[in-house]
């Protein structure tokens, strides 16, 4: 566990006193004057304008960063800035590196459970919000995890890649649903998943997920699969009655939310049987990311048997 102020003292700092003082010796200022208006000593200053110290090229090569230093650092070679009105300025900047900026990225490499999650802590102090993100993740990097270990399901996979999302109690639209961004792909015989699951990652598993929680909230996990018609069959010898859609792209979302409505329930699965340019898609449906991916292994396998 790491805090945002240790990446300051660790990284940020470092940074932002090797910058200033190569500013400073090219103002023409004696190493003596920079320890002075740095605070540190002239040894330091000595390090710092020698290269000897490591700086983070996400803080150096940030533009924001290199108009502060410079401003600062004119502002001490003639007199028109003090230590006070510098600490304000990097201060500004700190703030907005906390704003998903580099001191957040950096933050998330350090803490790899705020990894997906958008962080904004340093910002809004404990959410209870960010408990239902966390959940949402681990649950889809779970089931995404099932699904690679279950090399039956490779024949599945259809030509455009399958998607695992899981939305939020109270979704609103894509970005409030957790899927796997590039999607998962099968690859020499695997299920290749190329990263982890972020908000927004998906487009038309979000909007078959969000069309099904408009009518049934409880519905908030699904992934895409090759329809097949043995999938159709073990789902119907299962009990559930499949819903057949339009493939079209256009309204999906809604038009999906109308089928629902019609039928007074969200079915577990839903399929359509492709169109031009749109491949075969079945949708497998459930209350969490994790329960629709353990489903539609079943369904898979029941229809191989």
């Amino acid at each position: 566990m790491r805090f945002p102020s240790e990446i300051v003292v660790d990284r940020f700092l470092p940074t932002a006193r090797a910058m200033l003082a190569g500013e400073l010796s090219a103002h023409g200022l004696t190493q003596q004057e920079i320890a002075d208006h740095l605070g540190v000593t002239q040894a330091a200053v000595s390090k710092y304008v020698g290269g000897d110290v490591a700086v983070e090229s996400r803080f150096s090569e940030d533009p924001r960063m290199q108009s502060t230093i410079d401003e600062i650092a004119a502002g001490f070679a003639d007199g028109s800035m003090d230590a006070y009105d510098a600490l304000g300025e990097l201060l500004d900047v700190i703030r907005a590196f906390e704003d998903r900026g580099p001191i957040c990225e950096i933050h998330e490499e350090a803490v790899p459970a705020l990894a997906g999650l958008g962080c904004d802590l340093c910002l809004r102090g404990h959410d209870e919000a960010v408990a239902d993100e966390r959940a949402v993740l681990s649950t889809v990097r779970s089931a995404t995890r099932l699904l690679a270990d279950e090399t039956a399901m490779v024949a599945s996979v259809p030509n455009v890649g399958t998607n695992v999302g899981m939305a939020l109690p109270d979704a609103e639209d894509e970005r409030d649903v957790a899927a796997v961004p590039g999607r998962v792909h099968a690859m020499r015989g695997r299920i290749n998943v190329p990263a982890n699951p972020e908000f927004g990652g998906s487009q038309h598993v979000a909007r078959t997920i969000l069309a099904a929680m408009a009518v049934d909230p409880s519905k908030r996990g699904a992934l895409n699969l090759a329809t097949d018609e043995s999938l159709i069959g073990a789902a119907r010898d299962r009990g559930i009655d499949p819903l057949q859609f339009d493939a079209g792209y256009e309204n999906r979302r809604e038009r999906l939310e109308a089928a629902f409505r019609d039928r007074g329930a969200v079915p577990a699965v839903v399929y359509h049987e492709g169109a031009f340019g749109i491949e075969p898609i079945t949708y497998v449906l459930g209350t969490d990311a994790l329960e629709a991916t353990q489903l539609a292994i079943e369904l898979v396998g029941a229809g191989k048997a």
